[in-house]
């Protein structure tokens, strides 16, 4: 009897092939001052194709491409969309660390999810914003979910089945993940509330948690760190109201 074929959010939680997994060298700060000093004490890298340290290690990655294709698989009428809009501009607002927040929504569901180009500028490093915010947000469905683990994500229980390792993933980096059983750390959101300094983006961004998160604006530091930015932001700005409700 042939398998049932896994459509939808089941399948965007299916493994990557690996002819779909690239590799992204990883090197330390020390390595990278090295190159910088010095070009030549840089290889070209025969497993990645960039020039960098010889030492440098690699992480294993789902790339742009690949990521699009498995989310048309999915739902072919999935979408993303940034928190927050440039108005004056029409287009999405980067946060001052040159970052961007998206809301991914695939099969009707939303996700949130950040990405950040690095030291990288101009046109690539826009791409690469939004590549990296998209890998992020679909991380939240599952998405290439044992590469962003350093462990064994699951393990055999006694009875051959697998189950989930009773440590939790790492949860600096976690925002929209709803159905997590282990409490949530929110101090990647606290950091992330003092980087915002301007009310409407603020607003936008608490209005995305609740709608993806809402345990999150339950969690009273959460909300009073919400309350604080708003009245700092308007302490600093001519001609603005505070309202201290969120």
């Amino acid at each position: 009897m042939t398998d049932k074929k896994k459509t939808g959010l089941e399948l965007l939680r299916e493994p990557f092939p690996a002819n779909q997994i690239s590799k992204l060298p990883k090197p330390t700060t020390a390595q990278t001052d090295a190159v910088k000093r010095d070009f030549k004490a840089g290889i070209r890298c025969k497993l990645c194709g960039a020039w960098h340290h010889p030492d440098a290690i690699h992480l294993d990655y789902v790339g742009h491409a690949a990521l699009t294709d498995r989310l048309l698989d999915c739902d072919p009428n999935w979408n993303w969309e940034p928190v927050t809009m440039d108005l004056e501009n029409g287009r999405p607002k980067f946060d001052p660390l040159g970052g961007m927040w998206i809301k991914l929504t695939v099969c009707n569901a939303t996700r949130l999810g950040y990405g950040h180009a690095g030291d990288k500028k101009g046109g690539d490093a826009i791409k690469e914003v939004i590549g990296d915010a998209l890998r992020n947000a679909a991380m939240r469905f599952g998405a290439a979910l044992d590469l962003w683990h350093k462990g064994e994500l699951h393990v055999e229980d006694d009875d051959g089945n697998r189950a989930a390792e009773n440590k939790p993933d790492s949860q600096a980096d976690r925002v929209g993940a709803s159905n997590a059983k282990q409490p949530l750390d929110i101090t990647a959101d606290l950091e992330k509330i003092k980087t915002i300094t301007d009310v409407d983006e603020l607003d936008a961004y608490y209005k995305a948690v609740r709608e993806t998160t809402p345990e999150l604006v339950k969690i009273p530091d959460f909300i009073d760190a919400c309350k604080a930015q708003k009245a700092l932001i308007v302490a600093t700005s001519k001609g603005d109201t505070y309202n201290a409700t969120i």
